[in-house]
């Protein structure tokens, strides 16, 4: 089960009260105030881990809730301090604050003297507009189906402020700060004051809700259409050994794979599931897992040349372009590579001449991922991509 996307609710401990006590001991007459300091409440911390590749953890535990302060005791003892409670989460996690949702008071109606709801309006794919129901409203945009027939609604978040960015290992970040305990009754003895009889409750600890989004950081980034073989070439350069099958979306989630050079030099390859047109829409499986290609140095356009689920190379090409674009115009800033794969089929060298004709000035690597055919010259290039993409920096 991989989990790139969770919300979750956070709240850290409270601060213990101060405690209203006054010494009493044999011999002692009037020993004055002796309350003790409530202890702080524990934080929510995050801390990224290079060990963990998703946020299941956070899946099956959405609630994060620290330890609570506790009170100062009698004789000046001051109450323990709650425990902090560390979360591990993969490196490249974004947290997201969310807003808080606003609840407006509200006068109950007959039935009968409730005003008629609107006619529904008519909206063309793309617009955007503001849905209220009984649990507030939202923001959504309108994607129609396959069919035409009825709009999707597309819940599109916005109003969410990004806080942190983990992407080193052991990178913390303190999500919920814990509040600060009561002083007690001895801290406000005063000359004129020697008996003071109240003491400080203690500070509530910061919460919200969040949500947690990885994005896997990976210098290579495999694009493609499905069934294009990508996962193929992602199990012959690396030890990753990915599901490969003659169909369509056999790649459900990320994958990663460490390519290895002679000189110990290490790339990272992330692969996506395949793309195909309206992903940026979150038609098919594309648009849920765009995001981890964001971080990455360099993309890797892989087209299936032989045309093996009739498809045009040179149409796939253009189309590819055009969902990135559209997903994200910076993506087409990235350093690309164009791979054109499965050329061992007779009818692939004929659509390589073709494409070629159709986009003209676009260098094309020729391989054979299934034979490891070009797999050498391939490595290298890669590796003169993301070497030079880091020299520009």
């Amino acid at each position: 089960m991989f989990v790139d996307e969770i919300k979750v609710f956070a709240q850290a401990g409270h601060g213990g009260k101060g405690c209203v006590a006054l010494h009493r001991e044999a011999y002692v007459a009037k020993g004055g105030p002796s309350g003790g300091n409530g202890g702080g409440g524990g934080s929510v911390i995050l801390e990224a881990d290079h060990d963990l590749n998703n946020l299941i953890n956070q899946f099956f535990k959405p609630r994060l809730i620290a330890q609570e302060g506790e009170p100062g005791m009698g004789k000046g003892m001051d109450g323990h301090a709650g425990r902090d409670l560390i979360v591990k989460v993969p490196c490249g996690t974004l947290v997201w604050r969310l807003p808080r949702k606003k609840v407006s008071d509200s006068v109950e109606e007959d039935e009968s003297e409730a005003s008629p709801e609107p006619p529904p309006m008519k909206l063309d794919a793309g617009e955007r507009a503001i849905l209220r129901s009984s649990g507030g409203e939202r923001a959504v945009e309108i994607a129609w189906s396959d069919e035409g027939e009825s709009p999707d609604a597309v819940e599109i978040l916005e109003g969410d402020e990004l806080v942190a960015d983990l992407t080193k290992n052991g990178q913390q970040f303190v999500l919920c700060k814990g509040g600060r305990g009561g002083l007690g009754n001895r801290n406000f003895a005063t000359s004129r004051r020697q008996t003071p009889r109240f003491a400080q409750p203690g500070e509530e600890g910061d919460e919200g809700d969040f949500r947690f989004e990885l994005r896997i950081i990976a210098e290579i980034g495999l694009v493609g259409y499905p069934n294009a073989g990508k996962s193929t070439l992602l199990g012959a350069i690396s030890r990753a050994r990915p599901k490969v099958a003659p169909y369509p979306f056999t790649t459900l989630h990320p994958q990663i794979g460490i390519l290895e050079y002679e000189d110990h030099r290490r790339l990272t390859i992330c692969d996506v599931p395949g793309l195909i047109e309206g992903a940026h829409l979150n038609v098919g499986l594309g648009h849920k897992f765009l995001r981890h290609i964001k971080r990455c140095s360099v993309l890797v356009i892989l087209l299936d040349m032989a045309g093996t689920d009739n498809r045009a190379p040179w149409d796939d090409y253009k189309k590819l372009l055009s969902e990135l674009e559209l997903y994200d115009p910076e993506l087409l800033n990235k350093p690309r590579l164009v791979v054109a794969n499965k050329m061992d089929e007779d009818v692939a060298a004929e659509n390589l001449k073709k494409f070629k004709r159709r986009i003209p000035k676009t260098p094309v690597l020729s391989i054979a991922a299934a034979f490891d055919e070009g797999l050498p010259k391939f490595k290298q290039m890669i590796r003169e991509a993301v070497e030079a993409e880091e020299a520009s920096r």
